[in-house]
């Protein structure tokens, strides 16, 4: 069973926590992940710093700026995971863009993620008849889930497709916008929570973009088997001055 799977058969109100590789310095990738599984988060979403990122607000996008500047790219990503299956026990997610991966090769991509331990990956810009027509094989042949986005306008039928043809989890964006934390959830997000969770996926979901306090995770959690923090986690990431006590506090703010 995949650690994906065995995560959402095994837990509830689930907390994935989203940060830049490289960020806040390039070798601090992995001492972040080890943190946030002895500090309490569920799973990881490990960002590849791209140039012109299509979904990020500014506080990623300056994350994954400084990253590049430090030098990280996806060779090096990989080169820093090589052991980390030794330490860390969670799953993994890479969340990244497609002209990345389709420089480092797609095929070698997956295999190097079947290699040091990778679980999933959410690839924004990758058409989804593209994934299923030329890619699915290829990853589902070294176990990699491929996750994808569903938006307040992704019409039913796409979701029911995307949720026939994927598996891992569901990442429901929680609006139309970009990412970054945000102040409250409105009625027209609560309603379109529930219209999807109220059509009976076969995959677990995941709330994402604006979550980014105890309030908002638990208000997410009762219409999602939990939900995704980014902006919030890498502004702190930012002003840390020891970043393993850091860390564990703004976990423990959110799980407490």
């Amino acid at each position: 069973m995949s650690r994906i799977k065995e995560l959402f058969q095994n837990k509830k109100d689930i907390l994935s926590i989203y940060y830049s590789a490289g960020y806040p310095n390039l070798n601090d990738t992995v001492p972040i992940l080890e943190a946030l599984e002895e500090s309490g988060a569920d799973i990881v979403e490990i960002g590849i710093p791209f140039s012109d990122p299509l979904a990020d607000g500014p506080t990623i996008q300056k994350s994954g700026e400084k990253a590049l500047e430090n030098g990280m790219s996806l060779k090096v990503l990989f080169e820093q995971l090589a052991n980390v299956r030794s330490k860390v026990k969670m799953p993994i997610v890479l969340m990244g863009y497609l002209n990345t991966v389709h420089k480092y090769g797609m095929e070698a991509f997956a295999k190097k993620c079947n290699e040091v331990g990778v679980d999933g990956v959410i690839l924004p810009d990758l058409p989804f008849q593209e994934y299923l027509d030329v890619y699915k094989p290829t990853f589902d042949a070294n176990g990699v889930s491929n996750i994808f986005l569903i938006t307040p306008q992704t019409p039913e039928e796409r979701i029911k497709l995307i949720d026939a043809n994927t598996n891992g989890f569901i990442y429901m964006v929680s609006s139309a916008s970009v990412t970054g934390a945000k102040k409250g959830l409105s009625d027209e997000q609560l309603a379109y929570f529930e219209r999807v969770k109220s059509l009976g996926l076969q995959n677990p979901s995941l709330i994402g973009f604006g979550i980014s306090d105890k309030e908002s995770f638990e208000t997410t959690c009762k219409y999602a088997e939990g939900a995704i923090i980014g902006s919030g986690f890498v502004k702190m990431l930012g002003e840390a001055s020891d970043l393993k006590k850091d860390i564990n506090t703004y976990i423990k703010s959110i799980k407490a």
